[in-house]
């Protein structure tokens, strides 16, 4: 068997970074696969099921024969329930020409990049951020400028970093509320802020990437782009994995103005053509049909998240806030920096946090650095009350074993 020299790789796979989630959740089933009793906290998945009628909607469309391709942009179907949904959900007005369905809202946000980033054009990310965007924007040949804040500050990017941050190359501001990897959610006011800052600076759009939009708990969702300031430099981007447990189907979508859609679906023609025609059919449904299991993997989120901060509360030395979104815990591990492990290594970093609880507590978890904020890491609590009262407990053991 020939093996290919790196040399013959392009730059630009060599130098991109290779996820931090799925690198740590494969680490974790090396680990099951010796034999061990791995906890896996790593993954961003739901651990609930695709809601019955959903799947019953694939299977109809199935049973119909939708197995053909579907036009780039999806189903005029899919689009108008989309329609419908940000409407009724979010305050924003698109025509049914201004959304894309794609394969994932990864998808969605690399066409977005592709379609706006020339070379050397500046993208301001707000940090902690999900791992994807900086390599996403670094294959569009864009410049990642990192605007962070730390957990004094619920990790919340004030509007003057922001404004401080914005040049002349600046062509993008990138977030998600609720926030993966941290969960905290902009409010009203603070979403108004920063939309009073880009505005005034024309040709800077703003992606907001709003996956975890059903898991809130602060009552309403608040979308940056109903801002009248902003709402033509707005791109808004959801898809069906959180809210409706449907990861494995992927699909994603994005409301953006006209050309910028045009441009989106005109990238994704080239690479992956329009999603799985079914699963466009059972996602129409899932939008415009009955949304009760949705609001009940909420509540179960949200007494899942209660338990799981005060169990790490209890860990001295683990600093922790209240997210108000998603299902992470992103607890500030600094205090622990400068430890040594029962083997004679000296926790350095987050990446060190996380490899010693992977191998001395089997819990996998995702180190901060990943997501810019080497202080902190994550845990996602989408797993048992069972499986996240033992890992807070390996987690409190391994902890005690540090000097």
């Amino acid at each position: 068997m020939s093996i290919v020299s790196p040399q013959l790789l392009s730059q630009r796979i060599q130098q991109m970074e290779e996820s931090a989630t799925i690198k740590m959740a494969q680490m974790a089933r090396d680990l099951a696969a010796k034999g061990h009793d791995v906890i896996s906290l790593s993954l961003g998945e739901p651990d609930f099921d695709t809601p019955e009628h959903i799947k019953e909607a694939a299977k109809k469309a199935l049973d119909e024969g939708f197995t053909k391709y579907t036009p780039v942009p999806g189903l005029v179907e899919l689009r108008k329930a989309i329609q419908t949904k940000f409407k009724r959900d979010n305050d924003l007005d698109f025509e049914v020409n201004q959304i894309v369905v794609s394969n994932g809202a990864k998808q969605s946000i690399a066409n977005i990049c592709m379609s706006l980033l020339d070379e050397g054009d500046e993208v301001i990310i707000l940090a902690p951020f999900w791992v994807s965007y900086s390599a996403i924007v670094e294959l569009a040949g864009g410049k990642p400028v990192l605007v962070s804040a730390g957990i004094e500050d619920d990790y919340k990017v004030r509007p003057e970093q922001v404004a401080n941050a914005i040049t002349d190359r600046t062509k993008i501001v990138l977030f998600s509320s609720p926030c993966n990897p941290t969960g905290s959610v902009y409010t009203a006011d603070e979403l108004k802020g920063l939309a009073d800052v880009v505005a005034q600076h024309e040709g800077v759009h703003i992606i907001s990437d709003e996956i975890y939009e059903y898991i809130n708990f602060t009552g309403k969702h608040v979308s940056i782009g109903a801002f009248e300031n902003v709402k033509d430099r707005t791109i808004t981007v959801n898809g069906f994995s959180k809210g409706f447990a449907m990861t494995g189907w992927r699909l994603g979508y994005l409301g953006a103005p006209a050309s910028i859609a045009k441009a989106c679906a005109k990238i994704q023609g080239q690479f992956t053509s329009g999603a799985t025609a079914f699963g466009q059919k059972a996602a129409a449904h899932a939008l415009l049909s009955d949304m009760s299991p949705s609001y009940k993997m909420r509540e179960a989120f949200l007494q899942r998240r209660d338990m799981v901060i005060d169990l790490l509360s209890a860990i001295p030395g683990m600093k922790v806030n209240q997210p108000q979104g998603a299902f992470y815990i992103f607890p500030d591990i600094s205090a622990y920096f400068g430890k040594t492990t029962p083997q004679g290594t000296i926790i350095q970093s987050s990446d060190d946090f996380c490899e010693y609880l992977l191998n001395q507590a089997y819990v996998a978890t995702v180190t901060g650095s990943a997501f810019g904020a080497d202080k902190c890491f994550r845990i996602s609590y989408a797993a048992s009350e069972e499986e996240l009262r033992e890992s807070a407990k390996r987690i409190a053991a391994a902890v005690a074993d540090l000097t």
